[in-house]
């Protein structure tokens, strides 16, 4: 849950400028309807605790946590950035980065969320509850690595069987090509060796039937009277 100020106001005895009561006095309004859960009409308080003055640094650091509250996380974002160069007190500076920590974790932004709770932890060591944040988002940041290089892995072996698969069709269509050209150049040499038969054939008949047709020849058998 987003951490807010409770503002604390002393009795000094010396006259309050105007202006700064003024914001001053939209900072506790917003502070009370923001324990009432109304964040949006906190989040108007602080906006015009804010217009009165730009410097407030719990201000600032409020309506970042109004607009936390209504999960308008980028909006809190901004605002939790600008306290954090306005706020000198240690322990409210580190309550700005555990809050923008906290965002960014939940997005499972982790390089972003571990520098925010590191911050936090620099200027209030003592946080047990940003100190699990921080190695909690470290071991989900190794987690995410881990199941990226899984992916990565197994994109390039999907990537090198397709690749063997494409390569084997290539091959096969090759030898599929190959074959059908051996076949049709074994077609074509049995057309050509049956025509050079027939071709062959009909020569020799046609000798045959010349030589039959010399005049003077007789048959081997024909007896003499």
């Amino acid at each position: 849950m987003a951490r807010r100020y409770i503002i604390l106001t002393l009795l000094l005895g010396v006259v309050i400028i105007a202006d700064a009561q003024t914001d001053r006095q939209f900072v506790r309004d917003g502070n009370r309807l923001f324990d009432k859960q109304q964040y949006d009409k906190a989040e108007i308080q602080y906006r015009k605790a804010v217009s009165k003055n730009l410097s407030n640094p719990q201000a600032v650091y409020n309506l970042g946590c109004a607009l936390m509250m209504q999960n308008k996380d980028s909006a809190a974002i901004v605002q939790y950035q600008k306290a954090a160069k306005l706020e000198t007190n240690k322990l409210r500076l580190a309550s700005v980065y555990h809050n923008i920590g906290v965002i960014c974790q939940n997005h499972r932004m982790y390089a972003d969320a571990i520098k925010a709770y590191e911050q936090s932890l620099r200027n209030n060591p003592k946080d047990d509850e940003t100190r699990y944040n921080l190695a909690l988002c470290k071991r989900m940041q190794k987690n995410e690595k881990k199941n990226e290089n899984k992916d990565k892995n197994k994109k390039n072996e999907n990537n090198k069987s397709q690749n063997n698969k494409d390569r084997n069709n290539q091959k096969e269509k090759g030898q599929n090509k190959q074959q059908q050209q051996q076949e049709q150049m074994s077609k074509e040499n049995a057309e050509q060796l049956i025509n050079a038969a027939i071709q062959n054939e009909k020569a020799t008949q046609q000798r045959l039937k010349k030589a039959m047709q010399k005049p003077g020849s007789r048959r081997s058998n024909d007896k003499n009277w």
